[in-house]
C-alpha cells in the first residue's frame, strides 16, 4: 500500500506502533504527541479559516519527528530549522516566514523588534503567536491554547470536529520546507512535499531491492539527510535509531548500539564522520558490519575512500542535494569493495541528462551541466515556485560514462580559470590530500592581475613544521603546473558547517585578510 498522508494517519493515529521502531530516548511519546499535536493542529486551522505556518525548531528528536508528523498530516506548511542558527540567521528566517506558531526555540526571543515572533517557553515548546497585535513582552498564547507539560498545546472547550484530514485553499498547505544554502550567508527552504519525499523513498528502496528500510541516524532531522533517513524507516515499517554523533564518536551509547544488528541497518555520515570513526579501531570494526554506509553531503577524498575499502566498509557514495530531496545516484557497497568510487548510479525515480551551456545534451564521456529528472525535485523556494519543475539544472559539472555511471568533476561555480586553464579545485584537494601532509584542504581562486585567478590552498598542516615547498615538489610528480597552487595559507581550522560543507565566502575572507598582511 502506497504510504500516503492519510496511510499515515490511520497507522500513526489510529492502530498501534511496533513498540521498537524507534529506538532514541523517550521514544514512548512519540505516538502520543504526534496524535494530539495533530487533532489541536486540525482544530485551530479549522477555527482560524487557513493553516497555521510553523517554525519546527525543536532539538529533542521524539518532539521533532512528532510535530513534523502532525504539521504534514494537518496539512500545515512546516519550516524546519537548525536550533542552533545565530540571531541574524533566525532573522532572515522570520522576515522571510512570517510564523504563525514556533516549536523548540526554549526561552530565547528572536526578531524582538516584530510584534509577531515569541520564541516560548521554559518547557522547550514555544508560545503561539497569532495576528500582529501581541508584542513580544505578552508572554501568554492565544486564549484558545494553554501550555501542557512538555509543551503540548491543549484546545480548551472543544470537541474534535473531524478525523479527517482539513482542506485548505492555502498555497503552502501541506508543504514541507527543508533548509539549504545556510553556510552562503542567506537562508533559503526547498519547498517540497509529501509527495516529493516518497518519491525519493521509492527509488531508494527499489535501488537497494529493500521492502523495509532500518536506519541508523547520527544526522541533524531538520537537514534533508536525517529527514530522509526518518521517511524511509517510518513509511516501510523498518527501524530508526537516533543518536548524537558525538555521542557516538565517545563511546558513551555502546550499550544502545549493542541491541541492534548492524547488518540490517543503512547509517548515513559525511565524509569527516566517516575520517573520525575510521580512526578508531573498535568503531572501524562496528562500521564494517553495516549493511550499508552512505556516504554523502560533501566531496569524499581517495585517501578516505581507499582507507574504507582497506577495512572492508559496505561504502555507498551518493550524490543529491536538499532540491532533490537527498540522494539521486548513489554506488551500491559491491560496486565499491570491487573497486568503483568515482562514480554513482542513478536511482529508478530520477534520471540525468548532460548538457553544454546552450542546453544540449551531450554524448558519454563529454563533460557538461548536470540536470536532473525527478519525480523528487523540490517545487521551488519559499515563497516561490519555478515555473518549470519537470527537471532541475544544477551547478554541478560531470559526465556519464559508456556504463551510464554519472561522474562528478565539480561545480561550475568554483572552477577556477587561471591562464586560460580551467582547473577543478577536488581534483587539486584530493591529490594534496593524498601527500598525507595535510589534515583538511580547500582549493579556490582569488582574482589575480596576471593569471585572472591564481589556484589557492588553504589547509590544515599535520605538522607544523611542514612547509608547503614540500607539498609543491610532491605535487610536480602528479599534477600539470598550472594546477599546482600559487598560494598556499595554512590554517588551524576550515569553515564548515556540520554536514562538512565549505563556507566558501569565508575563505575568500580568509585569503584576502592573508595576502594582504604578507605584503
Amino acid at each position: 500500500m502506497e504510504k500516503t498522508l492519510e496511510n499515515i494517519v490511520q497507522q500513526t493515529f489510529y492502530q498501534p506502533l511496533p513498540q521498537d521502531w524507534l529506538i532514541c530516548d523517550d521514544r514512548d511519546l512519540f505516538a502520543q504527541l504526534s496524535e494530539q499535536l495533530y487533532l489541536e493542529l486540525t482544530q485551530f486551522s479549522y477555527y482560524r479559516g487557513t493553516p497555521l505556518k510553523i517554525l519546527l525548531a525543536e532539538r529533542d528528536p521524539v518532539r521533532f519527528l512528532a510535530g513534523f508528523l502532525a504539521a504534514c498530516a494537518a496539512r500545515c506548511p512546516v519550516f524546519l530549522c537548525n536550533p542552533d542558527w545565530g540571531k541574524q540567521e533566525w532573522q532572515q528566517v522570520f522576515d522571510l516566514v512570517n510564523p504563525d506558531l514556533i516549536w523548540g526555540l526554549g526561552t530565547r526571543n528572536w526578531g524582538q523588534n516584530n510584534s509577531k515572533y515569541s520564541a516560548g517557553s521554559p518547557s522547550g515548546m514555544p508560545a503561539a503567536r497569532q495576528g500582529r497585535t501581541q508584542s513580544p513582552t505578552e508572554g501568554n498564547p492565544p486564549a484558545a491554547l494553554s501550555h501542557r507539560p512538555r509543551g503540548v498545546y491543549k484546545i480548551q472547550n472543544s470537541k474534535i470536529l473531524s478525523p479527517h484530514l482539513p482542506t485548505s485553499s492555502s498555497p503552502d498547505s501541506a508543504f514541507i520546507m527543508i533548509p539549504t544554502g545556510g553556510s552562503s550567508g542567506k537562508m533559503k527552504f526547498a519547498i517540497h512535499t509529501w509527495e516529493t519525499l516518497m518519491a525519493s523513498v521509492k527509488g531508494f528502496t527499489e535501488h537497494f531491492s529493500l521492502n523495509q528500510v532500518n536506519s541508523f541516524c547520527v544526522l541533524p532531522l531538520y537537514h534533508v539527510s536525517g529527514l530522509m533517513q526518518f521517511m524511509r524507516s517510518f513509511t516501510t515499517g523498518g527501524r530508526l535509531v537516533i543518536q548524537l554523533f558525538k555521542d557516538l564518536e565517545s563511546g558513551q551509547i555502546k550499550n544502545q548500539i549493542s541491541t541492534i544488528e548492524p547488518s540490517n541497518f543503512c547509517i548515513s555520515l559525511v565524509p569527516t564522520q566517516l575520517q573520525r570513526l575510521l580512526q578508531n579501531s573498535e568503531l572501524t570494526e562496528w562500521l564494517s558490519q553495516f549493511q550499508t554506509v552512505l556516504l554523502g553531503g560533501a566531496p569524499a577524498w581517495n585517501e578516505l575512500l581507499e582507507k574504507a575499502r582497506y577495512y572492508n566498509i559496505r561504502l555507498a557514495p551518493t550524490y543529491g542535494m536538499t532540491e532533490t530531496a537527498s540522494q539521486i545516484a548513489t554506488l551500491k557497497p559491491d560496486d565499491f569493495l570491487n573497486g568503483k568510487d568515482s562514480c554513482t548510479q542513478v536511482l529508478p525515480h530520477a534520471s540525468v541528462k548532460i548538457c553544454n551551456e546552450q542546453g544540449e545534451e551531450l554524448n558519454s564521456n563529454q563533460i557538461g551541466n548536470i540536470t536532473i529528472y525527478s519525480q523528487s525535485l523540490a517545487l521551488g523556494y519559499y515563497p516561490n515556485t519555478w515555473d518549470n519543475q519537470e527537471y532541475l539544472r544544477v551547478d554541478d559539472l560531470g559526465f556519464l560514462d559508456n556504463q551510464g555511471y554519472l561522474h562528478i568533476v565539480g561545480r561550475n561555480s568554483e572552477k577556477i580559470i587561471t591562464g586560460g586553464e580551467n582547473v577543478y579545485p577536488i581534483e587539486i584537494e584530493s591529490t594534496i590530500r593524498a601527500t598525507q601532509m595535510v589534515a583538511d584542504v580547500c582549493v579556490i581562486g582569488i582574482p589575480d592581475k596576471l593569471w585572472g585567478q591564481a589556484v589557492t590552498a588553504i589547509y590544515i598542516p599535520k605538522n607544523s613544521k611542514t612547509s608547503d615547498l614540500e607539498i609543491r615538489n610532491l605535487l610536480k610528480q602528479k599534477l600539470s603546473k598550472f594546477k599546482i597552487p600559487k598560494h598556499w595559507i595554512p590554517v588551524q581550522t576550515l569553515p564548515r558547517n556540520s554536514q562538512g560543507k565549505i563556507n566558501r565566502q569565508q575563505l575568500q575572507q580568509i585569503a584576502t585578510s592573508f595576502l594582504q598582511n604578507s605584503l
